[in-house]
């Protein structure tokens, strides 16, 4: 199995300064958090410079994470690209939390990648930034301005006379008897 975030740097270790482009379009699996997450098999755009530094290297450039998801507010499916700058250190004695490992002249660059890929993730994924959800009071519920429509046809105070067809989510309230 071919692992294309694995890159030999012996040359580049041998003299501080000097700089490879790496350029990658990787496949990672299980990639996700509650809200959005990268779609199987979507591959990852890696754009990074590597730099030789005394006792380790960096990498600077952007990662391209293809992402589906959510809509926070209607629930429909959403997806994007979100494109985030990476600036990391990689050193034999890594320290934790703060820089990556460097092992053998040979850089793994997945965890970084990983890692920047689930940062950039969106929290709460909107559809548009327009969207202003389902209609809580029409039932059933409605998108995309369809709820505003609504309300007009009920005319100035919210009663045309007919009765809304009931939420059955609410049926067994009608049953409740708060008189005895």
């Amino acid at each position: 199995m071919s692992q294309p975030l694995r890159v030999g740097v012996t040359d580049l270790l041998r003299q501080p300064g000097t700089r490879r482009e790496v350029e990658r379009a990787v496949v990672l699996d299980d990639l996700a958090i509650s809200t959005a997450a990268v779609p199987p098999q979507a591959p990852i755009g890696v754009h990074l410079e590597l730099e030789a530094i005394l006792g380790g290297l960096t990498a600077s450039g952007t990662i391209d994470v293809p992402w589906t998801g959510e809509c926070r507010r209607c629930l429909e499916v959403v997806d994007g690209v979100t494109t985030v700058d990476v600036q990391e250190v990689f050193e034999r004695e890594p320290t934790e939390g703060e820089t990556y490992p460097l092992a053998h002249d040979v850089v793994d660059l997945e965890p970084m990648v990983r890692d920047a890929a689930l940062l950039a993730l969106p929290l709460a994924p909107l559809c548009e930034d327009g969207c202003r959800g389902p209609a809580p009071d029409v039932f059933p519920a409605q998108i995309d301005g369809a709820a505003d429509e609504a309300v007009a046809d009920e005319g100035d105070d919210g009663n045309d006379g007919a009765e809304r067809p009931k939420d059955p989510r609410w049926a067994a309230l009608d049953q409740l008897d708060l008189d005895r």
